[in-house]
């Protein structure tokens, strides 16, 4: 594992795209998460329709195939986009899907007497939502929201494919410069379970101090 090591500062600098592909992915995909679920909640017909089919279309389909559409194919539309802003725009996109569903179950599970008692003190159904409806709703989402974070961590290494060079994609251009597999494969897989804990351990932290609110 010398070679690695010798490495290391390569690795981690593509670590470091990782983490920020990772954070800014999040970060949009959930505000787009939460946007979905409040419009398959309180849309009328044609905005729960729309926000359905945003999400059974992403779901439906593969993350690599998202990707490519986002970098290769609006190219046909004269959209060319640079890999790294396409990397966000794919995952974000991908993410927001994901991360509404959990969001809507989390809206559901407050229950429907608090916002009645909101309305009942003149609050506006705006009011309602954020000051009493989604203060809970995220404390609820936090452990598949955490599942989610930690899933998109690892996914991506599909923007490789786009030549963005996180970690799976340094990994590579390291082992074309030395010719050998497995001690750079195992490296990079040590780094991701290492941020994956890392990031657990936070969320859990996160999730036990939330928890003394209820």
């Amino acid at each position: 594992m010398e070679i690695v090591t010798q490495n290391l500062p390569f690795l981690l600098k593509g670590a470091y795209y990782t983490l920020l592909i990772t954070l800014v992915s999040m970060f949009f995909g959930s505000l787009i998460g939460v946007v979905v679920a409040i419009a398959r909640l309180k849309g009328n017909k044609v905005i729960q329709a729309i926000a359905r089919f945003y999400v059974s279309i992403i779901r439906g389909t593969p993350t690599l195939v998202q990707i490519i559409i986002i970098y290769y194919g609006l190219v046909d539309f004269g959209i060319s986009l640079q890999p790294l802003p396409a990397a966000f725009i794919a995952l974000s996109i991908n993410n927001g899907a994901y991360l509404s569903e959990s969001m809507r179950g989390a809206l559901q599970s407050i229950p429907k007497g608090q916002t009645e008692a909101a309305y009942a003190t003149g609050m506006t159904p705006w009011q309602a939502m954020r000051r009493i409806i989604l203060p809970q709703a995220i404390r609820v989402a936090i452990p598949p929201v955490g599942n989610t974070f930690i899933g998109m961590l690892k996914e991506t290494s599909l923007v490789s494919v786009i030549s963005v060079t996180e970690l799976l994609r340094s990994a590579q251009l390291l082992i074309a410069q030395y010719y050998v597999y497995l001690p750079f494969y195992l490296g990079i897989a040590l780094i991701y379970w290492l941020l994956s804990t890392l990031f657990s351990f936070l969320l859990n932290k996160l999730e036990a101090r939330l928890s003394i609110y209820e």
